[in-house]
């Protein structure tokens, strides 16, 4: 898969050094899948949740969310939001226009 973009993590992770680790683990599974659909996608991460069309995975031992925009088709995973649990639970990330 392409991740778009790399930096969304690293601006994350430089605000939350803890979530460094997690999330650079995460773009390594990413990058080298070929995902296909959900079921592919819960392979790599078994409690990916997909909500309306982004998908959002938990990072760092559920401390934070990932929320992202999957296209199989094209073979890109579009990083929309990277938040921490208190951020996520206020679901403003809910209202993304990539979401509809």
């Amino acid at each position: 898969m392409h991740i778009i973009s790399k930096k969304a993590l690293q601006d994350f992770w430089e605000k939350h050094p803890t979530a460094a680790s997690p999330l650079q683990t995460w773009f390594t599974v990413v990058r080298q899948a070929k995902w296909r659909n959900l079921a592919d996608v819960r392979r790599d991460f078994p409690a990916a949740d997909l909500v309306g069309r982004l998908m959002v995975f938990n990072i760092g031992g559920n401390n934070y969310r990932l929320v992202a925009r999957v296209e199989y088709e094209w073979q890109r995973v579009y990083v929309r939001h990277v938040l921490t649990h208190a951020e996520y639970d206020k679901e403003r990330w809910k209202h993304d226009d990539w979401n509809s």
